[in-house]
């Protein structure tokens, strides 16, 4: 529960931002409306004091002009629409840090219906170069749905029982054919998601990791048994009593733990025995993404002002350097450690998960 709501005047103008304010005054939250369109107050006398101020504040704005165009984001979904920016959750590897400017104040967008029909101008086209599952975007000359990701700049169920964005979402979703919504958590709270009309097209995703990384590093998180445990009522069928929506697991940021063989072992395991109920066997519900830990020099600056006392490794001089197109920077493990991992992963997963396609190892 955020300390501070702010609400810009032209949010309240958005009939979806008037619904959040009714719903954000039925938790007894104080609102202050702001008379123009600035958030103001979110700067303390430091980096840690502006990081405290800034996480404990819910903004609700309306998206910039610049929000509807789209970006690709491979190899995630085809396309990012964000309903969100900046996350109430509190994880030392944060891969938000550097990546959006000013303090992590989380602001929802109140034009957030207006973002969703966008999106139907986006349906049938794809990046270019894009393949996804190893499908190009036009496979024997039929189009696959096109995807779209709204987890990147915010953890969407973090903020659900304060914006009802999320559900917002999947129904709009639940109504297109060619389109497909992808969305990831590290919180558990999804009992409003169970009966909405989804119909298939939503992809509900768990971000998870080995026990010693969620409780060292992923502060304010739900644990990792209330992520499986919501990630089996969602998977669920719905005669069973769950949600039966396709599902899927983010294993991020994987890291060369001690024990690290036995530790995910453990945790895929664990899953495993989540998705055990009648009729788990069926194939092209369940898929898995393979992220491996790695940072930037901006990041790991931003990281160590939040998280002072941090655990994280972030040694630059035991990792790879990878310079991207843009000619940054971000190091990575180095290629020995990358390929043992990566074969580890894949050999497990396919002993337990036979028929669970992996999108990718990055």
């Amino acid at each position: 529960m955020p300390k501070r709501v702010v609400f810009t005047a032209d949010a309240l103008k958005e009939p979806f931002g008037q619904a959040m304010y009714e719903r954000l005054s039925a938790l007894h939250l104080p609102i202050d409306v702001a008379k123009n369109n600035r958030i103001t107050g979110l700067r303390g006398a430091d980096e840690r004091e502006t990081y405290r101020i800034a996480k404990n504040t819910l903004a609700v704005v309306n998206a910039p002009p610049g929000a509807f165009r789209l970006q690709p984001i491979p190899p995630s979904a085809d396309w990012q629409m964000n309903l969100a920016e900046g996350c109430p959750a509190h994880c030392h590897y944060c891969y938000l840090a550097g990546s959006l400017s000013g303090p992590p104040v989380v602001r929802a967008y109140a034009n957030l219906p207006k973002m969703l029909e966008h999106t139907a101008t986006y349906e049938g086209t794809y990046p270019p170069n894009k393949t996804w599952q190893g499908q190009p975007a036009g496979l024997n000359g039929v189009a696959r749905p096109t995807t779209f990701e709204v987890s990147c700049y915010t953890d969407v169920l973090g903020i659900e029982h304060l914006t009802g964005s999320l559900a917002e979402c999947i129904r709009y979703f639940g109504t297109r054919e060619n389109a497909q919504l992808r969305f990831v958590s590290k919180y558990g709270q999804v009992d409003s998601l169970l009966d909405l009309p989804h119909n298939g097209q939503t992809r509900a995703r768990f971000s998870l990791n080995a026990e010693s990384v969620a409780r060292r590093l992923e502060g304010g998180t739900a644990s990792v048994e209330a992520r499986l445990q919501a990630l089996r009522k969602l998977a669920m069928p719905r005669e069973l009593g769950g949600g039966g929506y396709p599902v899927g697991i983010v294993l991020a940021p994987l890291m060369p733990i001690p024990d690290w063989r036995d530790q995910y072992s453990d945790l895929l395991d664990r899953i495993a025995a989540a998705l055990d109920f009648p009729g788990s066997d069926t194939p092209d519900w369940l898929n898995v993404e393979f992220i491996s830990h790695r940072f930037t020099p901006g990041s790991k600056d931003v990281l160590m002002q939040w998280y002072p006392n941090t655990s994280l490794e972030m040694d630059e001089t035991t990792r790879a350097e990878k310079r991207n197109k843009f000619g940054g920077t971000k190091y990575v493990y180095l290629p020995a450690v990358m390929k043992e991992m990566k074969a580890f992963f894949y050999e497990e997963w396919q002993k337990r998960f036979p028929n669970a396609p992996v999108l990718y190892w990055t």
